[in-house]
């Protein structure tokens, strides 16, 4: 996979941050199941630990390898996390060297890798004005992938409609567990606040990864521009130094209202920026979440 270079991964672990990823200790356990294994979906094997109940110990393979692992289900994986991506026609966008489409993708592989390498369930949807993949959480290092090839085949397509989608998945998770969503929000802030809070009604925590442009924040454009919009085809010609002051105060102002409801609402927001490696932002990330734990 094109996003998950050598040195990248060498460099995560690196940072010994693979069992302390962008979980809090509390959510840590949430799904075990309450009937020890019986009747739950056989996920896969994981090496016996000092304290582990015998009884989950596989003889059988204990007779192939001569070492002991214990059977895992499900529901007993740490945690279920779901990356949903969203790949309308805004996500097409690029004023540098990577799109905002390419970012996210990078940025929802290396996350992707970094769960399932730590033995978390990860589950992978992608958008536009409807759900275009849905991929239930699993843990098995083989359905990573799975991940990355949907996640690679992703492009730019259609338009936006962030809160109809959330509703429609908050109304298919029922399991509490961990939403990351990875976007570039352009779309009604109300309504998409609303699609968010959906999930924390039912008690999933969310993370949300705003992907911006730095000519999306900076508006440094130097001559008469034609602007079109991604989704609609609705083009206009403008003097850009005219608009600025207005176009930066409502643009911050989005930005700084989309901040204060996350906050507001439990939701975790964090501003990710395309002129910035991925791999530094997630490690910048990742290092901040460690210190908070």
């Amino acid at each position: 996979m094109k996003y998950l270079s050598e040195e990248f991964i060498a460099t995560i672990d690196k940072f010994n941050l693979r069992a302390r990823l962008i979980v809090e200790g509390f959510i840590i356990g949430l799904h075990k199941s309450p009937y020890h294994g019986f009747s739950v979906e056989f996920s896969d094997h994981r090496q016996y630990n000092p304290g582990d109940p015998i009884s989950k110990l596989d003889w059988k393979v204990y007779a192939r390898t001569n070492r002991y692992y214990i059977r895992r289900y499900e529901e007993e994986t740490n945690l279920k996390s779901y990356i949903i991506v969203d790949h309308s026609n805004s996500m097409r966008y690029t004023s540098g060297k990577i799109s905002k489409m390419e970012y996210a993708k990078a940025f929802a592989s290396a996350l992707s890798y970094l769960m399932i390498s730590q033995q978390d369930a990860v589950g992978f949807l992608s958008y536009t004005n409807k759900i275009t993949n849905y991929i239930p959480p699993r843990s098995m290092k083989s359905y990573l992938n799975i991940i990355l090839k949907e996640i690679y085949n992703l492009e730019p397509a259609e338009t936006t409609q962030t809160a109809q989608v959330l509703h429609s998945l908050a109304d298919r998770i029922k399991k509490r567990g961990l939403i990351i969503l990875i976007s570039d929000l352009i779309d009604d802030a109300d309504e998409i606040l609303k699609g968010l809070q959906h999930f924390r009604h039912q008690k999933h925590e969310v993370i949300l990864f705003h992907i911006q442009d730095k000519q999306e924040q900076d508006f440094d454009f130097k001559r008469e521009t034609e602007f079109v919009d991604a989704e609609t085809g609705e083009k206009i010609v403008v003097s850009p130094w005219q608009i600025k002051k207005d176009y930066l105060n409502e643009y911050k102002g989005n930005v700084s209202y989309l901040k204060t409801r996350c906050h507001e609402s439990f939701i975790e927001y964090n501003p990710i920026y395309t002129e910035t490696p991925f791999e530094d932002n997630l490690l910048k990330y990742l290092i901040k979440r460690a210190k908070l734990m």
